[in-house]
């Protein structure tokens, strides 16, 4: 029903637009008091709990940062089946982002570009909506995800990083740096490692004991993965999520006037699967066992998560699937969980090799 809506409606709306829409009604499921029968359709099975960052997570399935950008829909969407919400990214400063449009569909690829700009409402604004859904019965674990105002100097991002943190840091289960989207500019600088360390080192300090993971890019060299997993472990982080959107745009099938009609942003969906399961391996090779390691990047099914958590991920995240797969996505990839453990037993994860 949703591919049928889809393809006679949804893709012929600008993409914003269309995900204004469908988040408004996800918002609006707790409102209409259906919360608790939604969640009982959608909800995984026991057997598929995940422990970890000192957390349970009903299932290892989450929606990524990008979706709740500030915080307004995380009980909507745990309602749907998302074990965990990472909302964000949030910046100290409000900011409009870029100038739209901004979101641009390849549906060939089943794909998105985007070029948002780390658009919210700032900090101080979603801590008091998290406040406010803490202590709700059946909350999913609340991620959040910070960022560089843009109006802040590159040279300056740490004391920005830190107005954030000591505002979030006290409400999030987990918080996690984001030194990885393409469309702030100067911010993929941050991960260079003499960049790197003393904002991690920093914000780790100022977290308390708030789990704290950093967000890396897929266009990133192998070498450079290497050394932030050699970084994560000397700052005592709790572990990396991978991976953001790419610049590059290889391997497309979608006609090459509407890729250039797109123009810049990050890409995400299908085409990012290789890249991104390819630096899970790495970083799963490269840090310790009981190092969170959150996969993202081209995940649709729940063959795609189950390929990831036996590919060493700790814990999956989605959010371009949405667009294509519709509301019933994350109670597809629960049964779908659920049915392959039947089928395959238990998942067994192995220890990632470059290259692998």
């Amino acid at each position: 029903m949703y591919r049928a809506l889809f393809s006679l409606f949804l893709k012929r709306l600008d993409p914003e637009r269309a995900h204004h829409l469908a988040f408004a009604v996800i918002r609006s499921i707790p409102r209409l008091g259906i919360a608790g029968a939604v969640s009982r359709f959608t909800r995984a099975e026991p057997d598929e709990e995940v422990r970890a960052l000192g957390l349970t997570f009903s299932s290892p399935f989450g929606v990524a940062a990008g979706f709740d950008k500030n915080a307004e829909a995380i009980m909507g969407l745990g309602s749907l089946g998302f074990s965990h919400v990472e909302v964000g990214t949030l910046t100290a400063r409000s900011q409009p982002g870029n100038p739209k449009p901004r979101m641009f569909r390849f549906v060939e690829d089943r794909a998105v570009v985007n070029r948002m700009g780390f658009n919210n409402g700032g900090a101080a604004g979603a801590a008091e909506r998290i406040r406010a859904v803490r202590s709700l019965p059946g909350r999913p674990v609340i991620g959040v995800n910070i960022g560089k105002s843009r109006v802040v100097e590159v040279d300056d991002a740490i004391d920005d990083y830190l107005e954030s943190t000591r505002v979030l840091a006290p409400l999030a289960d987990y918080l996690v740096v984001n030194v990885s989207s393409p469309n702030t500019p100067g911010l993929r600088g941050l991960q260079e490692i003499d960049r790197l360390a003393p904002l991690l080192s920093a914000v780790k300090a100022a977290a308390g004991g708030t789990p704290l993971l950093v967000k890396i890019a897929p266009d990133l060299a192998d070498d450079e993965v290497v050394r932030i997993a050699v970084l994560v472990q000397e700052t005592a982080l709790d572990g990396v999520i991978a991976t953001n959107t790419t610049i590059s745009r290889d391997g497309l099938t979608t006609p090459s006037n509407v890729i250039e009609a797109a123009g810049a942003g990050g890409l995400s969906g299908k085409p990012l699967a290789e890249r991104s399961i390819a630096v899970l391996r790495i970083l799963r090779r490269e840090l310790p066992a009981d190092s969170c390691v959150i996969s993202v990047g081209g995940i649709e099914t729940a063959e795609d998560v189950r390929e990831r958590l036996e590919a060493g991920a700790t814990l999956v995240q989605g959010y371009t699937g949405f667009v294509y797969a519709g509301p019933l996505w994350a109670r597809a990839v629960n049964r779908g969980l659920a049915r392959l453990r039947v089928q395959r037993g238990p998942v067994v994860p192995t220890r990632g090799t470059a290259g692998a």
